[in-house]
């Protein structure tokens, strides 16, 4: 894009001497460069989260016994709740 030269960073460099001082140029330094070292980590933790779902994501698709895993699991639900349901209705129908 663009380049800082050797005349922008020295004009740089002689505003913040005139804004803040000598004394506290290594403080601002340092807390600048904490804070730009916590984005950095946020961002590669963010990184690294992102590439760990999409290969989560990859390997589910690519596997096709989870279609049949999932089918499994909701018929066995479904059988579940009939007899759940024939349980609470027997005593009922027995008395009719």
């Amino acid at each position: 894009m663009f380049g800082i030269g050797g005349g922008e960073i020295f004009l740089i460099i002689v505003v913040a001497l005139m804004l803040f001082g000598s004394d506290k140029i290594p403080d601002i330094a340092r807390m600048l460069g904490k804070g730009m070292a916590e984005i950095k980590n946020a961002t590669n933790d963010i990184k690294s989260e992102i590439q760990k779902s999409a290969e989560i994501n990859d390997i589910k698709d690519l596997n096709p016994m989870n279609q049949l895993d999932l089918t499994s699991d909701i018929t066995k639900e479904i059988d579940k709740a009939k007899e759940d349901i024939e349980d609470m209705t027997g005593p009922i129908k027995r008395q009719m």
